[in-house]
């Protein structure tokens, strides 16, 4: 069983930057190869993977936000972030971690490879 917990989501226009935070829990590195991601729902729209990073430090972004963002973890804090900059109207949506074991699914922005989901965290973008 793994827990994360979403943190960081404001109101901010259009050009501007945010960084979400999500704190891991009831696993330990040594044990698994994890896998963590940000999804995100937009109102009307389906759950999207936004960007994922392997238990190797590799990452992978969905197309709409490459060069925008970042995704990064520290793996002795179990945190998870995701850098956020020129943020646009489309980007408003509720942000959630995942995380799970390597493997469940080849797309790491596929949300049938993760069991273990946050509340979320509320971003919106005003133009």
């Amino acid at each position: 069983q793994i827990e994360v917990e979403e943190s960081g989501g404001a109101s901010v226009q259009a050009g501007g930057s945010l960084r979400l935070s999500c704190l891991a829990s009831g696993y330990t590195y040594s044990n698994y190869a994890i896998v963590m991601a940000w999804f995100r729902r937009a109102p009307g729209k389906e759950r999207e993977g936004v960007a994922a990073v392997h238990y190797n430090g590799v990452t992978v972004y969905a197309d709409s936000v490459k060069g925008r963002f970042t995704i990064s973890k520290d793996n002795l804090k179990n945190t998870l972030n995701l850098q956020m900059n020129d943020l646009a109207p489309e980007d408003t949506a509720m942000y959630y971690c995942t995380a799970d074991r390597e493997g469940r699914d080849k797309d790491p922005l596929s949300s049938s490879g993760y069991r273990y989901w946050g509340q979320g965290t509320q971003v919106t973008v005003s133009s």
